[in-house]
């Protein structure tokens, strides 16, 4: 059954643990930001839009979507709508259940985010939430790590609106790549060092986020894939600025560098942090 959750303000969690599942951060979220006016999207609005995008981009009865983490080009077929959420400032994020095209016991959750746009709702990405791990003779379903930054929010007390959270600033960090990226998914980024431009996939946004103390800056590492290649990584350094209330990239470094050694290849350091006095954002 689809439920549907809209967030003003209101804590919530939707979350039910899977057997064997990893645990995973509650899925409670609080209100944000307004966005500048647009059409009051409901439940229906966002169906739409999602099977929309799934028709568009499906392929002799199944869902074709490359999967960055594993670097598959899955074959999915759907199943149902486990849920909407909505995230007031962020967006709507629908939960989807597709089974894999070749074998059906291979189950995945889906992520999809969808951000208002006057009176459409935009495609901002698409994540794998949970994926099909082997047990005996089937398969269970795994929550991926770490988590996206919108299965992060927890209900906060009063006086407390004012603290920028950890999923906030990973929120900045993932739209900034989202609006940088082509239509084939790749980000430039230029090499700071030797000039060239670098054509990346991104993967994920680690944790803990950190704030520098001196100047206030908040910081996220990221990790990218060289496009076209299955073991070039890369780890990129975004730093955010909170100006007048407003989270925004203010830099991007890298952070560490892809290099070969003996056909294997390992991550070197560009810079440190040493000397940084910083505080982990909750």
């Amino acid at each position: 059954m689809l439920r549907s959750l809209c967030v003003i303000c209101t804590a919530f969690s939707v979350l039910t643990a899977d057997a064997l599942a990893e645990p995973v951060a509650p899925t409670v979220v609080a209100e944000a930001q307004p966005t500048p006016a647009s059409k009051d999207f409901r439940e229906e609005d966002v169906v739409a839009a999602l099977k929309a995008v799934i028709a568009e981009r499906s392929k002799d009865g199944a869902f074709v979507f490359h999967d960055p983490k594993t670097d598959a080009d899955l074959k999915l077929v759907f199943d149902e709508v486990k849920l909407v959420r909505g995230m007031r400032g962020y967006g709507w994020f629908p939960n989807v259940i597709f089974h894999d095209a070749s074998e059906p016991k291979k189950k995945y959750a889906v992520d999809f985010w969808f951000r208002p746009n006057g009176d459409k709702l935009d495609l901002v990405d698409i994540r794998v939430q949970k994926g099909p791990r082997r047990e005996g003779d089937g398969y269970t379903m795994i929550t991926r790590l770490p988590v996206a930054w919108w299965w992060l929010p927890v209900s906060e007390h009063p006086g407390d609106a004012e603290i920028v959270r950890h999923w906030q600033v990973m929120s900045a960090v993932h739209s900034e790549i989202a609006a940088k990226r082509n239509e084939d998914g790749v980000y430039f980024l230029k090499d700071e060092k030797n000039g060239q431009t670098i054509p990346l996939e991104f993967i994920e946004i680690h944790q803990p986020i950190r704030r520098l103390k001196k100047d206030g800056r908040y910081f996220a590492c990221t990790d990218f894939r060289k496009r076209g290649t299955t073991d070039e990584y890369y780890d990129v350094d975004f730093w955010v600025d909170d100006k007048d209330g407003k989270l925004k990239v203010g830099e991007v470094r890298i952070h560490k560098v892809p290099v070969q050694e003996d056909g294997l290849w390992r991550q070197e350091f560009r810079y440190k942090f040493d000397g940084l006095d910083t505080e982990d954002v909750k």
